[in-house]
């Protein structure tokens, strides 16, 4: 059942952990490999917050069909 709009969702096509930045890249209509290098700096620069946030997000978004 489509609502109209798109979904959030963990990549199993192009993930190099758990998924999640491909999914938001697909999510976003960009490439993931640029919210990666984002994810990595905002970890680096949050002390390790990101890391801990990826993986909460790895446990939340669901896995795509």
């Amino acid at each position: 059942m489509d609502n109209g709009y798109k979904k959030l969702k963990r990549s199993r096509a192009n993930k190099m952990l758990c998924g999640v930045c491909a999914g938001i890249g697909e999510y976003l209509n960009i490439d993931p490999t640029v919210v990666r290098i984002l994810w990595a700096i905002l970890s680096l620069s949050s002390v390790g917050m990101g890391v801990l946030i990826y993986f909460l997000a790895a446990v939340i978004v669901p896995d795509e069909d």
